[in-house]
This record gives structure tokens, sequence and C-alpha cells, in this order.
């Protein structure tokens, strides 16, 4: 599919406008402030024209870096009243304030993108040597406070984290979480933005924020978490986008010498064996698990496609995969839906529960390029190109109509659009998409 030129410039626009002087907000309104993974691809759109901003957007990031490496899902750098759980929730005493958890930790692959495209070598070498050592901290945080017994798979604490909120992956793990009697009265602003048929229920709203409170109670204490959360799950987003960051932090530390190849080395063998561990012979399928039975999730969703992304997979597998995702192609008229189409528990407008996501399906087509399948990573990227030209830069789309939905004018859409038209190769896959 041809990318239509005119619209370049329009997602170019989108990002300006959401820009607030440095960092840029997903979409004004809904989202006010720096998310970590919408950053990460923020930066690779801005990458494609304004070299020294997409530098800028990481550098801001990085401002809310924990002492302990943690670097955390949201950073509130201005106060701003159309957006809940503000930092006054959150409870976090440093400055700028900051959430306390994380999400799927993109920036390692996207600095490696960046350096692949930079028509300025020299920034882009500075600026990688300062990010390096702070992206290390926050990898090793993972090694050492979630994975604390090497078993190669990252425990996560809120669905919040996995960047897939309300997907029906954590259905009955969260639905064990007792809501707090005591939960603080709160309203809701999401809502107020976005029909309430594209986005979490209330009962979901409820959990997430009881266990907001929870971390609070533990002094947001890392190990004491892994132990006694009500909430700890394996997500294939976060170990699955973790590996493929290890991989591009290791060709970082070759390519500029920093030294770290060996303690690199050792966690992808461990995350290797570990996402591996999450296969499903019978599904075709990886699926996510809950690490407070020990037993699989059994709900296929996009996610379960990026042990590709990954790198993880066999030969064999892969070619189970693009079995399956086949099947699901049958049944939607846009690739990838957030949850398996045959699944009882598809809801295709509700927000992960359905929908697809421009993000996601950038990095599933990756995977399926780089394991050979460059049919079906055409068919995602055609894909995700006619929803944004359809329907514009929303936040996520309906997989049977098209149509667009949640927040619009969103900066992660028009940033893959952007990488995408700029080059119709999928960085580091070696074929055009």
């Amino acid at each position: 599919m041809q990318i239509q030129e005119s619209l370049v410039p329009e997602a170019q626009q989108i990002l300006q406008a959401n820009d607030r002087g440095g960092f840029t907000v997903p979409t004004a309104g809904l989202y006010p402030f720096q998310w970590l993974w919408d950053a990460g691809f923020t930066a690779l759109g801005w990458m494609q024209f304004d070299e020294a901003r997409a530098w800028q957007e990481l550098d801001l990031l990085f401002q809310g870096q924990w002492s302990n490496g943690m670097l955390p899902h949201i950073v509130f750098h201005r106060p701003e009243a159309t957006y809940f759980p503000g930092p006054e929730r959150w409870g976090v005493a440093r400055t700028p304030p900051t959430s306390a958890i994380t999400q799927p930790p993109v920036v390692a692959s996207v600095v490696r993108w960046m350096l692949e495209r930079a028509r300025n070598p020299v920034l882009a070498e500075e600026k990688i040597r300062s990010l390096y050592p702070r992206i290390l901290a926050y990898h090793r945080w993972f090694k050492r406070e979630r994975d604390p017994h090497n078993t190669g798979l990252v425990t996560v604490l809120h669905p919040w984290e996995t960047g897939a909120d309300n997907s029906p992956a954590w259905d009955e793990a969260l639905g064990r979480v007792t809501v707090d009697p005591d939960l603080p009265p709160y309203t809701r602003r999401d809502t107020s933005h976005v029909d309430p048929s594209q986005r979490p229920h209330q009962s979901e709203y409820d959990r997430f924020l009881t266990l907001l409170e929870v971390y609070k109670r533990a002094g947001f204490d890392q190990l004491r978490l892994v132990r006694e959360c009500p909430f700890r799950v394996a997500s294939l987003l976060i170990d699955c986008v973790l590996h493929r960051a290890n991989r591009d932090l290791l060709w970082l530390s070759e390519r500029f010498g920093f030294g770290d190849e060996a303690e690199i080395a050792g966690w992808l063998e461990a995350s290797r064996q570990g996402i591996e561990s999450l296969w499903d012979e019978g599904a075709g399928l990886y699926f996510n698990r809950d690490l407070r039975t020990g037993q699989p999730i059994r709900v296929g969703v996009s996610a379960s496609f990026l042990p590709l992304f990954a790198g993880t997979a066999s030969p064999e597998r892969a070619r189970r995969l693009l079995g399956t995702l086949e099947a699901w192609a049958g049944r939607v008229r846009y690739l990838v839906p957030s949850t398996d189409p045959s699944s009882p528990r598809f809801e295709a407008q509700r927000y992960w529960r359905g929908p697809v996501w421009a993000v996601v399906n950038y990095l599933i087509a990756l995977g399926f390029s780089e394991y050979g399948y460059g049919e079906m990573a055409g068919r995602i990227r055609q894909d995700t190109l006619e929803l944004c030209e359809t329907a514009g830069f929303s936040e996520y789309f309906h997989p049977l109509t098209g149509q667009g939905l949640g927040g619009g004018s969103f900066s992660w859409t028009a940033a893959i659009y952007l990488a995408w038209s700029q080059s119709p190769h999928t960085p580091g896959a070696g074929g055009s998409l």
C-alpha cells in the first residue's frame, strides 16, 4: 500500500501539537503527561523529521528514573487536572513526581533503531553514551527486583504495567484482588473524554486503585511485593519486549565498547527459556501465566505473537503462529486484534479486549518479517496504514469496521505512521513491508 503523502505532514503536526516543551503527551486531555512506552515510539516518530527533538524525548523521560534504576510508567512533568490518578494519588516523593510502576521497556530497542536511522550520527552517538548507563540500570532493576530467582520471567504487579490494562488475560488474576473497603473515593476522568463502552469497567478501576494502595502500604518495596502482591503475572508483552531490548542493549554494548556483554548474555539465556516455557503446543500459541497459581492464562492476545519480535521462537513455532494468525484473520477485517476474535471474551471496541493497536502491530510485523514471513508482515503494515488513512490517527481501532476508537490525534499512532512512511523497512527486518 502506498503512503498518502498528505498525511505525513498531518502526523508530524500531531506530534508538534502534543509537544509540551520537550516531552510529548499521548493526546490532549485524556493523557496529559509523559508515558514510558509512548515516549519510546513517539521518539521514533520525531526521528523522521526532527532528530534533536527525538533525543530530547528520551532525555526528559529519564528525568523520572528512580535511584534504584526503575523507570516509571508516567512522569508528571507539570500539574494537569484532566487525568486520574495523578501524582497526589501515587504519593511518590520525588521531583518530578512519577507513578510507582513501570511499562513495556521499549527504550533500548528504540535507541538502536534511532541510531540506525540517524542522519546526524555524531549527535546519536553522543546521546547513546549518555543514555546507555541509565538504560542498563533500568534493565538491572528488572532482573534484581522483578526476577530475583532468575526464572527468566518478570513478575508484573499491576495490569497497567503490561500496557494492556484491561486485557481478558488478566480477568481471573485481577478478579482475585479484593477491593479495599477503605479505598479513598475517586472520580474517573477517562470516561469524560471517551465513550465508556471503549474503556475499562468501573469494577476493574476499583481493583487497579486497590493495587496502588497495596504498593503504597508496602513502601514500594519491590521484593516484598513480588512475594505478597495479590496480582502477580508473567506478561508476554513485558517479557518479549524486555528480551528484545536486552538483545539491542547487548548490541549497543558491543558497538560502543561498554563491556557489559557477559552480564546481558546471561539475562538473555534465562529469558529465552522463560518465554519458551509459555508455549502451548495444542493451541499453537504462547500464553501469559498467572504466577500466583502457576497456571497458563489460556486466552490468546496480540502479545501471544511477540516471541517472534523477541526472537526466541523456533522456526517450527513461528510457522504455527503464522497459522494461528491466519485463522484470526478469517474473523476480522483488520489485523491484529488485541484478543483472539474466536474467544468469548473478545470485545471489538473495548480498549485491550479486541481493538487493533498500531504500536503492537509494528512489533508483530517486525517479528514475522525477521522470521521470513514478509507477506504477513506486509498485511499487518497495510492494515495499519489503511486504518490511519480512513479513520485518522486514533488511539486504537475497531478490527471489524475500522472505526477509530479511544483518544484522537494520538501521538504513538502518528509516530508509527511516520516510521512506516519514511522507511518501508521495519527496523532490522531486512525486508520491505
